[in-house]
């Protein structure tokens, strides 16, 4: 069977493949708010501001089609995770500042759930929660490790479980304990962007596709079809910032790709079991992850090639074949049952990545650019909180949101090439030599090529 490579996406293909374009930006326009980026965080972004003052123009600005990026591309994990973790901010902003990151994560995961619900989105979304598991002494190390340091905050609400309580939930071949959380949900990540824009569009706010911006500057927004002048201009492009004028080091376009299934049979589901549809993950350092769909694959995730240099991204999802035949191996290690299921299709997508690993959202009231992003793959569930939170900013409310620990946060720049290229080059080795190193189960503790790998990553 050939495995279709590409076309954005999988998710994409199951809506028939690429939309139809939305009408192009018609010249140069004057708006109150101006959003670039047709993805989860403009959308939110363009749903909260509509709905909390319905007279403001706002227009969301996209190069390709909403959904093209990281947001239609996505593993749909809409889970709870605090992008770089909680305890960098305990030491900017306190303990309580902390937990408040949390608790609106843990909230952010029902109000996407609410949203799609009120408005019509049928996104196959299942709050199953999120499991990761450990197949090796030193992951099953790491994972007592990280549950301990979990049950000392609260609001994260972890069961930390064996062998046979993580194999009744879903037989992994080698899993040797679990770590399991409430606050994740499983849904499709086109479905989502799709539905969103339709309901965005609905409440009288114009997408504009194939449209690309060139340029942001305090009131303006240069594109190939005209300038857009407004007070307030949101920038919400995660992996395809550096293709933005002055914004090439600001983020580093991670690569990561999928596989999915063929729909496994009744029979193999029976050995497999996955009933709760819970996302999964694990605690190698090359991490996987994946979901049962709706329609019974598996869809399931991890690393390619990390970087392409220069901060290159592609066009069309592809990956490379070398990528496809290791997830493959890697699922079918997982799940022997899954052996002879073919692989249907396979893409990639990129993710921002800021030099901390820590995502942020913010509005400078003096110049009136703001931006939400860096979410190193967490997303799903943090553009809904940005879009809430940049709302809030331009509407200059004192919210609890924008009380949060996130907001205003700045990163130092990315280095240059090909330093970046050659670091990026060197941590996933050492990852990867740490992860082989550990399969052998020698030992429990982290192998000391990840502890390399942190050092020079700065996390």
């Amino acid at each position: 069977m050939v495995v279709i490579n590409g076309a954005v996406s999988f998710w994409w293909t199951q809506q028939g493949g690429i939309p139809e374009p939305r009408a192009p930006l018609p010249g140069s326009i004057d708006l109150d708010v101006c959003i670039v980026g047709a993805g989860y965080t403009g959308l939110w972004s363009a749903y909260y501001l509509k709905r909390a003052q319905p007279d403001l123009r706002i227009a969301v600005i996209e190069q390709r089609f909403a959904g093209f990026g990281a947001s239609g591309r996505n593993g749909g994990w809409l889970t709870n995770s605090v992008t770089g973790g909680r305890e960098q901010y305990v030491a900017t902003h306190g303990r309580d500042a902390a937990i408040a990151q949390q608790r609106a994560l843990n909230d952010t995961v029902d109000e996407v759930i609410a949203v799609a619900e009120r408005e019509g989105i049928g996104a196959d979304i299942v709050k199953g929660g999120e499991l990761n598991v450990a197949r090796s002494p030193a992951q099953l190390a790491r994972l007592r490790a990280f549950a301990a340091a979990e049950r000392s905050w609260p609001a994260t609400d972890v069961e930390e479980w064996d062998a046979a309580t993580t194999g009744s939930r879903i037989a992994i071949a080698g899993a040797v304990g679990g770590v399991w959380h409430p606050h994740a949900a499983r849904l499709h990540a086109a479905k989502l962007a799709r539905g969103l824009a339709d309901v965005v569009e609905r409440l009288g706010v114009p997408i504009y596709e194939d449209t690309r911006v060139a340029e942001l500057s305090p009131g303006r927004a240069v594109t190939d079809r005209g300038v857009v002048t407004a007070p307030f201009l949101l920038r919400a492009t995660e992996g395809f910032t550096p293709d933005l004028r002055g914004q090439h080091r600001a983020v580093l376009p991670m690569n990561s790709s999928m596989i999915a299934t063929e729909p496994l049979p009744a029979t193999v589901w029976e050995q497999l079991g996955w009933d709760g549809r819970e996302v999964l993950g694990d605690f190698a350092h090359v991490y996987m992850y994946a979901q049962r769909t709706a329609d019974d694959r598996i869809a399931f995730g991890g690393r390619g090639v990390p970087y392409r240099y220069g901060s290159r991204v592609d066009t069309d999802g592809r990956t490379q074949e070398h990528t496809i035949a290791a997830l493959a191996s890697l699922l079918r290690d997982f799940f022997p049952a899954a052996a002879d299921v073919p692989i249907a299709h396979a893409w990639a997508g990129v993710l921002g990545v800021p030099r901390d690993w820590s995502a942020s959202v913010g509005l400078d009231a003096a110049t009136g650019l703001g931006w939400a992003g860096g979410y190193v793959g967490t997303g799903v569930t943090a553009t809904n909180l940005a879009g809430r939170t940049l709302a809030d900013l331009v509407l200059r409310r004192d919210t609890e949101l924008t009380r949060l620990p996130w907001v205003g946060h700045r990163a130092r720049r990315w280095e240059i090439e090909p330093l970046r290229w050659l670091a990026v080059q060197g941590i996933y080795a050492a990852y990867r030599t740490a992860d082989r190193a550990e399969s052998r189960g020698r030992s429990t503790r982290t192998s000391a090529f990840a502890h390399l790998a942190d050092l020079i990553s700065g996390r």
